[in-house]
C-alpha cells in the first residue's frame, strides 16, 4: 500500500486534516505539540471506476465504489509537528522524522493564513510567512535525510570503494532502511553527476547535495494550504504557487464539517465533489456553517482540497495510474465472477509483467502475455500500462 506521511510545522491543521482525510478521531486543539504520537490510518485516492463506461455492475473487493468513483486505499502517517532544530532532537524531531522512513510522498500541510509562528504558536492572521514555513520544514526534512545517508559514511564508502560492488547496489543496501528503489538511486546519481565518481571521494557538499536529490526524487512533496477559507489566505496561496510545485488550497476544517455532516445523514456528500446537497434538518447554526463553506470555499476553490491533496500526492507527484486487473477479459471478472474487484496503483511506465507481480509473485514468474480487455488485443512485457487499463495476465503459472 502507497504511505503516504503528513508533515508540518506544529499547529497548522495538520491533525484535522488528517482526521477528515480518514475519518479517525485524533485529538485537536489551537496549540502546539498536541499530537505527540504519530498517527496511522487508511485515506483514499479517488479516480473513475469503468463500470459505466463498459455498463456493468462493479463488486469491488480491495477498495470501494461510491457514485462511479472508485476510492483506492493508502496508508497516511501524521507525524507530531516539527518546529526549527527537528532535525536535531529539538521537540523530539529525530523521533518524530523517523516515522517517515517508509513514506512513499509526503503532504506538507501549511498554514497559509499567516496566524501561527514558527514554533506554532498563535499570531494575528497574516503575520507569518507560509513560504519560509515551507523553506524551514524542507530543511528539517532534508537535514533528516542527510543524516540517515551519511552516518558512518567514511566508512562504509572506503568498505564500498575496495569491495568492487556496484555503486548503486552498496547504496541500496546502505539505505535499504527507507523507501528508496533501484532507479531513484540512479536518477540522484545522475542529477548530481556523482555517477561513477568513488564513494570516498564525495565531499560533504556532494555529500549533502546527493542525499536533497535523492529525497526529492524518492520522497516528493506536495503543498495543502490549509485555511485557505481565510482573507489573508489568498495572497499567501498565490505566492506559494509561485515559489513551489504540487499547490493545493485547502479547507480541511470544511472536509471533516461536510464528512461528519454526511455520516449523520445532513448531507449527501461525497469526499471531492465540489458541492454537498442537504437532506435533513439543519438548526440554524449547521444552516450558517454549511453556507459558509459553500459560499468561501467551494465556489472560492472548487472544493476542500483534502481529496485533491491526496489525489495530487499519488497521481501527480508520484506519478501513480490505475489498473484493474481481471481473469476473465469478456465479463470484467476475476474467477470468482466479481466484476472490476480490484483496483490497483502502479507507477507510471509500468508493463503487464509488473503487473502480474504486483497480482501474485508466480504470475510474473511465468508470464507469457496479457489481454487488454477493452480492446480484446494481446499485449506483450514492452506494452506501457496506462491509466484506467483492465488487463488479463496469462501465465503458465496460476494463481495460488
Amino acid at each position: 500500500m502507497i504511505e503516504v506521511g503528513i508533515i508540518g510545522k506544529t499547529n497548522v491543521g495538520k491533525s484535522t486534516f488528517f482526521t477528515s482525510a480518514t475519518m479517525i478521531e485524533v485529538q485537536m486543539e489551537n496549540r502546539p505539540f498536541v499530537t505527540i504520537e504519530p498517527n496511522v490510518g487508511v485515506g483514499y485516492v479517488r479516480t473513475k471506476c469503468p463500470h459505466s463506461e463498459l455498463k456493468v455492475n462493479c463488486s469491488p473487493s480491495n477498495s470501494i465504489c461510491i457514485d462511479g468513483e472508485r476510492f483506492i486505499p493508502v496508508r497516511l502517517i501524521d507525524v507530531p509537528g516539527l518546529i526549527p532544530g527537528a532535525h536535531e532532537g529539538r521537540g523530539l524531531g529525530n523521533r518524530f522524522l523517523d516515522e517517515l522512513r517508509r513514506a512513499d510522498v509526503l503532504i506538507h500541510v501549511v498554514d497559509a493564513s499567516g496566524s501561527s509562528d514558527e514554533e506554532g504558536r498563535p499570531v494575528p492572521p497574516g503575520t507569518y510567512d507560509p513560504v519560509e514555513e515551507v523553506k524551514f520544514v524542507r530543511t528539517e526534512v532534508n537535514q533528516w535525510f542527510f543524516s540517515i545517508v551519511s552516518k558512518d559514511w567514511q566508512k562504509f564508502s572506503r568498505t564500498a570503494d575496495v569491495s568492487g560492488k556496484d555503486e548503486v547496489d552498496s547504496l541500496l543496501s546502505k539505505l535499504s532502511g527507507i523507501s528508496v528503489s533501484r532507479s531513484e538511486l540512479v536518477r540522484a546519481l545522475r542529477d548530481t553527476k556523482l555517477s561513477g565518481t568513488k564513494l570516498s571521494q564525495w565531499s560533504e557538499q556532494d555529500l549533502m547535495t546527493f542525499s536533497t536529490t535523492l529525497r526529492e526524487i524518492s520522497m516528493p512533496t506536495i503543498i495543502a494550504a490549509n485555511k485557505s477559507d481565510l482573507p489573508e489566505s489568498k495572497r499567501n496561496i498565490e505566492r506559494l504557487k509561485s515559489n513551489y510545485q504540487h499547490v493545493i488550497p485547502v479547507s480541511a476544517q470544511s472536509e471533516l464539517a461536510l464528512r461528519k455532516a454526511s455520516k449523520s445523514g445532513l448531507v449527501k456528500y461525497v469526499p471531492g465533489d465540489s458541492d454537498f446537497k442537504v437532506l435533513g434538518k439543519l438548526s440554524p447554526k449547521q444552516e450558517e456553517a454549511l453556507r459558509y463553506i459553500k459560499e468561501r470555499v467551494m465556489k472560492e476553490h472548487g472544493s476542500t482540497g483534502v481529496q485533491q491533496s491526496l489525489n495530487e500526492a499519488v497521481f501527480g507527484a508520484l506519478r501513480m495510474i490505475v489498473v484493474y486487473p481481471v481473469e476473465d477479459e469478456k465479463k470484467f471478472t476475476n474467477k470468482d465472477g466479481n466484476v472490476l474487484p480490484d483496483a490497483l496503483l502502479m507507477p507510471e511506465g509500468s508493463n503487464p509483467r509488473d503487473l502480474a507481480a504486483q497480482v501474485h509473485s508466480e504470475l510474473a514468474k511465468g508470464f507469457l502475455y496479457a489481454i487488454d480487455a477493452r480492446r480484446k488485443v494481446k499485449v506483450g512485457e514492452d506494452y506501457k500500462l496506462k491509466d484506467g487499463d483492465i488487463i488479463k495476465i496469462v501465465s503458465t503459472t496460476s494463481r495460488t
